[in-house]
C-alpha cells in the first residue's frame, strides 16, 4: 500500500476516527482486524470521491439513471442538457437537507447560549429562522472553527454570530428582524450586508464566512470591531 489507509487531524478528532485508531492500542491490537480496516477504509475513501465527481459533474448515464422513470420520451442531447444541471442541485438539496436535519437535531439536545443585553431579556426574542441561519453559518465553518467556538448573541436589531462568545470578534450577523432580510459579512474592516431570499442563499457566501473565520483560527480578528494586536511589555 503506497498511501495511507487513513488520516486524521488531531485539532478535529471525529467519533468515527476515534473508534478506528482505538485499534492500534496494545490492549487492543490485532494485525488481521487492522488489515480488514484498512481494505475498507481504502475502498470507502475511493468510493467518496467517485461520488464527489458524480455530484459536481454527472455522468450521461446517471443522469439516465435518475430520471428513467419521470421523462418517458426519447434521451436525446437537449434531454440531457436540461436534466443534468437539475440532477446537481438536486444532489446539493440532498445534502444540505441532511445537514440541516442534524444541525435541527442537535439544537433540540443542545442549548444555544444567548445573552442579551441589559434590559432587554424581555424584548430580544430568537425566532426559529435566526437559530436555523445561525446553525447554518456554524456548519459552513465547522471544519475552521470547533462548533464550541461560535456563539449566538441576539439583539433587538439582529442576531449575531460570534467567535468565543467575544463581541469583537464578529462572524456574521443576521439581519431577519425585517422583510428583505440581510446577511451582514466581515471579509473586511466594515460589515457589509448582502440582501438573502431564503436561508439556503447563507450557502452562497460560504467562501467568504470561512474566511472570516480563518482569520480568527489564525489568531487574527476581521471584524469591523477588530482592534491592533495588543502590545508585549517586558518586565
Amino acid at each position: 500500500m503506497t498511501r495511507p489507509f487513513l488520516t486524521f487531524d488531531l485539532s478535529d478528532m471525529q467519533t468515527q476516527l476515534t473508534n478506528e485508531l482505538k485499534k492500534f492500542a496494545k490492549a487492543e491490537f490485532n494485525v488481521e482486524g487492522i488489515l480488514q480496516s484498512a481494505h475498507r477504509l481504502k475502498y470507502t475513501s475511493a468510493i467518496k470521491k467517485e461520488i464527489a465527481t458524480v455530484m459536481d459533474n454527472p455522468p450521461e448515464d446517471f443522469v439516465r439513471l435518475v430520471t428513467n422513470g419521470l421523462y418517458q420520451g426519447r434521451f436525446t442531447a437537449q434531454v440531457k442538457e436540461q436534466f443534468t444541471p437539475m440532477v446537481k442541485a438536486a444532489f446539493r438539496e440532498i445534502v444540505r437537507e441532511s445537514v440541516q436535519s442534524r444541525l435541527s437535531n442537535a439544537l433540540a439536545e443542545t442549548e444555544i447560549s444567548e445573552l442579551p443585553t441589559d434590559g432587554q431579556e424581555e424584548e430580544v426574542v430568537t425566532t426559529e429562522e435566526e437559530r436555523e441561519g445561525f446553525m447554518i453559518v456554524r456548519a459552513i465553518v465547522r471544519d475552521i472553527l470547533k462548533p464550541q467556538r461560535v456563539f449566538i448573541r441576539d439583539q433587538k436589531s439582529y442576531c449575531g454570530v460570534l467567535v468565543d462568545n467575544n463581541n469583537r470578534k464578529p462572524l456574521a450577523r443576521l439581519w431577519f428582524n425585517r422583510s428583505v432580510k440581510y446577511l451582514g459579512l466581515f471579509d473586511g474592516e466594515k460589515e457589509d450586508k448582502v440582501k438573502i431570499d431564503s436561508l439556503d442563499e447563507i450557502y452562497e457566501h460560504a467562501d467568504r464566512l470561512r474566511t472570516a473565520a480563518k482569520g480568527y483560527a489564525d489568531g487574527k480578528q476581521v471584524g469591523s470591531l477588530s482592534t491592533a494586536p495588543a502590545e508585549v511589555v517586558g518586565g
